[in-house]
C-alpha cells in the first residue's frame, strides 16, 4: 500500500502504520486524513493483518489538526469537508477487527491524542506529552475526545484537561490511565513489537470478539453487553482454534492458532 502522507508496512500478520509528515509534526492535513481513511477502509476487509502498530515519523506522534493549512485556505471547502471525516475515520479505526497499538513517540495533541485513544492499547515514550488544547484555539475536541477521554480518566480529570487545554507529561498520562505503559524512547517500538508478538500468538477470532465485546460494553447497558458477550462466546466456541486451545492444554504444549 502506497500513500502520500503515511507509510504502511507489513511483517507477516503485523501492520505498522507510520504518520509521515515529520516537517509538520505529523499534523492531520487534508491529504493525511484522506490517506488514513483509505487505509482504514482497506484494513476493514483484510483478514491477513491481525495487529496494527500506529506511530509517527520523527519527533512527534501527531500534533493534531493542521491548523496552518486551514488558516491559509479558509475558503477551501474541500479542507473543511475532509476535517469532518476525521471523527468517523477514528470511529472506524476503533472498530477494526485488528488489535491496534498506539506507540506514542512524542507530542500527541488534539487530534493526535484522539487518534491514540481510538486505538485499543497505548504505549508512550517517557518524553511524550499529550492533551486536548482545542479550547486555546476557540474550538473543542471534535474527533471523539470529549467522549473517549472521560471513559479513560473519568469526567473530572477529562474536564480539567479540556477546559484548561494544558498538556500532561507521560508519567501523568500513565498514572491517569490514558496510556497503558511507558517506555524509554529507544525502547518504544521494541516494546510495541513485543506486545504485538504476544497478540499474534493469540487466537485472532477470540481477539476480535473480545475487542468488540468491550467496545459494546462502553456504548451500551449491561444487559445488552452481556447478550453480545454470549453471542460472541458461542461464535468462539465453534472455532477450530478453540479445539486447538483445549487440546494443547491437555497435551501440555503450546497452541498454534490459525484463525479458523
Amino acid at each position: 500500500m502506497s500513500f502520500e502522507t503515511l507509510r504502511f508496512e507489513t511483517e507477516g500478520h503485523l501492520g505498522i502504520l507510520t504518520l509521515n509528515r515529520p516537517e509538520r509534526l505529523n499534523a492531520l492535513s487534508k491529504q493525511l486524513t484522506l490517506d488514513l481513511m483509505e487505509l482504514v477502509g482497506q484494513l476493514e476487509s483484510d483478514d491477513d493483518i491481525r495487529v496494527v502498530i500506529v506511530t509517527g515519523e520523527g519527533r512527534a506522534f501527531c500534533a493534531g489538526a493542521d491548523i496552518k493549512e486551514r488558516a491559509e485556505n479558509p475558503g477551501d471547502f474541500s479542507i473543511q469537508r475532509s476535517s469532518r471525516l476525521i471523527s468517523p475515520t477514528f470511529r472506524r479505526l476503533e472498530r477494526l477487527p485488528q488489535v491496534t497499538i498506539a506507540a506514542i513517540n512524542g507530542p500527541a495533541a488534539g487530534g493526535g491524542l484522539e487518534l491514540a485513544m481510538a486505538c485499543d492499547l497505548r504505549i508512550a515514550s517517557t518524553t511524550a506529552r499529550m492533551g486536548l488544547p482545542e479550547i486555546t484555539l476557540g474550538i473543542l475536541p471534535g474527533a471523539g475526545g470529549t467522549q473517549r477521554l472521560p471513559r479513560l480518566v473519568g469526567p473530572a480529570r477529562a474536564k480539567q484537561m479540556m477546559l484548561f487545554g494544558t498538556l500532561v507529561d507521560a508519567t501523568q498520562a500513565h498514572e491517569w490511565g490514558i496510556v497503558n505503559e511507558l517506555a524509554e524512547p529507544d525502547d518504544l517500538m521494541p516494546k510495541a513489537r513485543e506486545w504485538a508478538d504476544v497478540l499474534l500468538e493469540r487466537p485472532p477470532i477470540s481477539l476480535s470478539n473480545i475487542k468488540w465485546a468491550v467496545n459494546v460494553a462502553m456504548d451500551a447497558d449491561v444487559d445488552t453487553g452481556i447478550s453480545f458477550e454470549q453471542r460472541a462466546s458461542t461464535i468462539v466456541a465453534m472455532t477450530e482454534d478453540r479445539v486447538e486451545g483445549y487440546n494443547a492444554f491437555v497435551e501440555k504444549r503450546k497452541p498454534k492458532f490459525e484463525g479458523r
